[in-house]
């Protein structure tokens, strides 16, 4: 009896340590179960080539491609030790063709399979050369003279189905192969643990799960793939949804202190002070926050909303309404310039309101304090103590306060300022500073693809603020391409300098600092065949201030200046002395300078989508409209410049994150990564199958309700445990 490989089984038993070997470390699979669950990325039906136009966006990967050989070539050529040989292929797809080339003593084989007419897949990376497409030294399969014509023995018993599955693959494993393993393990399926409950399987009219793999698989036809598709796409957003159903359970079971604000108290105090008044969107998502607070178990709230439109004001009216109830409120902030940035805007805000104790200070006031990593000794040591004791209602820090010394007198609150710089971990430190678990508010600018995905999948509630406060101006945003226009450049420092002369102010971006620490950026670059590292600040401030911006003030703004030069700077730009602030992505974030009117990003193709939103989002913040000039080396039908195309068409941050998404491959929903390559949703797009994955929220609320320890559902609980691998688990909680 043939051997029927245990899912869990590691690979080299199946398959032998050498191919074992190379499916754990260039794809990551390690036993039975997870080659069942790498699919094929598509299929190509026999007889049907693929369309090789497409091969111009996928320049440098590996791809797989089904073709007819048009003609061959063999040539010998003179040079090296005697010359050589070299054999060139063309293939078509009937419409567009592709060059093959092999050499030296790599030309026979080919020369002999690959004649004219015969038909074959072919897997390589694309590569330009002579400003064509080829393939160098591609691994072939043959097909078999005709598509129904059983030529190849091999080849016709790996596909005996019309439609050939076409798998990820990579250099040292091509998609023939990774199918023949997977024929190894094929008839294991059978063995596969349902997690779908039989009720909802059945109610949603979906495939048993064995038939899904096995379609998935082999499929005979298009149904075949379609059905697969649907039911895999459930087991994920169900399984997902079950993690995170039982998280929002476990989170409703926590005690925690209900913060109501006091009539009369601190929090009605600022209200009457404001000079202006709030938006509709900031009194909405204001009551949906005092609404979690008032209860006796944390708030899990994520704040997201368009760059500029006040969240830092919703976030402090919460702060100040835990204050109002006797506790304290921390907010962290991920960089140094940005704690003090917001130490700075929340105190004039406030007013006498933050000077509780001090002389002149009001009598329902409290004190705001900052913690941050570069204070000196007797500062910190005079903040450590405004905490303990509880002096200070409101504390704005950086990574500092989440060091072990750090002891709070009783902490309500913790605002998270853009979320994606902080490590869930270090969220976590923060709130296991509270007596009991405090509430917890994320505020983030540009949803990015994580918390997207998240959103969508939802195990934060949302509060959303789209309107901008009054006053604000568009933005103008402009590709200026630097390569193919030159002259596009030299307008732009032209108006840059206009906008100087009529009194306003300019940042201009660059990815790298370029003072010799960041070389590893720059040599990176040069091994990646890029013909240049990207601009650094350094070099362009210094080009600037001698070419086209000759004159006027320019300073530099970076990470690894020291503190008080970087607040220094910051003050003097604020202050309206310096004119031209040449920049890294330190001033991304929560930077006011209302009379900035203009940004230029060097090397825009360098940064993602969220990002040029969130950095352009530093201008037009007063009443003069703001202008953002993208600047890029970029081929015009390249993917990077179609990303700054889309950023320059719309300022809708919701829009533009899902543009991120769709390119980026939605960050591993439940991995520490931003971008995952190897996702674990491997059926499941977040934005194609949003109406999926709602009804799997719905369907794992109800069945986690009723059995949250899933004692009745085994198959879901193993489900579940092979997703949520220990680590994973805990990232949730700590969410």
């Amino acid at each position: 009896m043939e051997h029927v490989p245990a899912l869990d089984e590691d690979l080299k038993k199946t398959l032998g340590p050498a191919t074992a070997k190379v499916l754990a470390e260039h794809l990551g699979l390690h036993t039975a179960l997870d080659l069942l669950h790498h699919y094929p990325r598509r299929y190509a039906e026999r007889g049907e080539l693929t369309s090789l136009a497409d091969l111009a966006d996928q320049l440098d990967e590996h791809v797989t491609v089904v073709a007819q050989v048009a003609d061959a070539r063999l040539l010998t050529y003179q040079g090296g030790r005697g010359g050589g040989k070299r054999l060139e292929v063309t293939i078509t797809d009937g419409s567009g063709r592709l060059q093959l080339v092999f050499f030296g003593s790599g030309v026979h084989k080919p020369h002999k399979d690959l004649l004219p007419g015969s038909r074959a897949m072919f897997a390589g990376k694309v590569s330009r050369f002579n400003h064509k497409l080829q393939l160098a030294h591609p691994a072939y399969e043959p097909l078999g003279r005709d598509a129904d014509d059983t030529g190849g023995a091999d080849a016709a018993a790996a596909f005996a189905g019309r439609l050939i599955p076409i798998y990820p693959a990579c250099k040292q494993m091509e998609s023939w192969k990774i199918a023949k393993c997977v024929d190894a393990v094929l008839p294991g399926v059978r063995e596969a643990v349902d997690p779908l409950p039989a009720t909802l399987r059945e109610g949603r009219g979906l495939v048993p799960l064995t038939e899904a793999l096995l379609k998935v698989h082999r499929p005979t036809t298009k149904a075949d793939v379609e059905d697969a598709r649907q039911r895999l796409k459930w087991d994920e957003a169900f399984v997902l949804q079950v993690a995170l159903a039982r998280r929002r359970h476990a989170d409703s079971q926590l005690p925690a202190v209900p913060r109501r604000p006091r009539p009369g108290g601190l929090l009605d105090a600022f209200d009457a002070k404001l000079p202006f008044t709030l938006t509709e969107g900031q009194r909405t998502v204001s009551k949906e926050i005092f609404d979690d607070l008032a209860t006796d178990h944390p708030m899990h709230r994520l704040l997201q909303g368009e760059v500029g439109s006040g969240k830092t004001m919703v976030a402090l009216r919460a702060m100040l309404a835990v204050v109002d109830a006797g506790g304290q409120a921390a907010m962290l902030a991920p960089t140094e310039v940005l704690a003090q940035q917001h130490h700075r805007s929340i105190t004039e805000m406030m007013g006498e309101l933050a000077e509780g104790g001090l002389l002149g200070g009001s009598d329902q006031g409290t004190k705001v304090t900052l913690l941050t990593g570069s204070m000196g000794v007797p500062a910190r040591r005079r903040a450590l103590l405004d905490l303990v004791t509880g002096e200070a209602g409101i504390v704005i820090g950086t990574h500092a306060l989440i060091e072990d010394k750090v002891q709070f007198h009783d902490l309500g609150l913790v605002v998270v300022d853009e979320q994606h710089r902080f490590g869930v971990e270090q969220r976590d430190a923060l709130r296991s500073k509270g007596k009991q678990p405090p509430h917890l508010l994320v505020m983030t600018a540009t949803p990015i693809p994580r918390t997207v995905a998240m959103t969508v999948f939802g195990d934060l509630e949302t509060s959303v603020l789209d309107q901008l406060p009054a006053g604000r101006s568009p933005i103008a945003t402009h590709v200026v391409p630097a390569k193919d226009k030159p002259h596009f450049l030299a307008r732009a420092w032209e108006r840059v300098r206009e906008e100087v002369e009529n009194g306003h102010q300019a940042y201009v971006v660059c990815p790298r600092i370029g003072d010799g620490e960041d070389e590893p950026k720059k040599k990176a670059a040069e091994e990646d065949g890029d013909k240049r590292p990207p601009l650094a600040v350094l070099e362009i401030a210094d080009q600037l201030a001698r070419g086209p911006l000759a004159g006027l003030s320019v300073e530099v703004l970076h990470g690894r200046m020291d503190p008080a030069d970087k607040d220094a700077v910051m003050r003097r730009f604020a202050a309206g002395e310096v004119k031209v602030l040449v920049a890294t992505t330190v001033i991304e974030v929560g930077v006011n300078v209302p009379n900035s009117t203009v940004m230029v990003i060097m090397d825009a193709d360098r940064f993602g989508v969220s990002q040029l939103h969130q950095l352009r989002g530093r201008v037009g913040r007063g009443s003069a409209p703001g202008l953002c000039l993208l600047v890029s080396e970029m081929h015009e039908a390249s993917p990077a410049r179609a990303r700054l195309a889309a950023v320059a068409a719309t300022l809708d941050g919701f829009e533009l994150s899902r543009i991120d998404l769709e390119q980026r491959r939605e960050g591993d929903v439940l991995g520490q990564a931003q971008s995952g390559v190897r996702s674990s949703l491997r059926m499941l797009a977040v934005i194609e199958d949003e109406e999926v994955i709602a009804q799997a929220r719905e369907e794992a609320t109800r069945v986690v309700a009723e059995d949250p320890e899933l004692e009745h559902l085994p198959g879901l609980r193993t489900a579940l445990d092979a997703l949520l691998d220990t680590e994973r688990e805990q990232y949730l909680e700590k969410g």
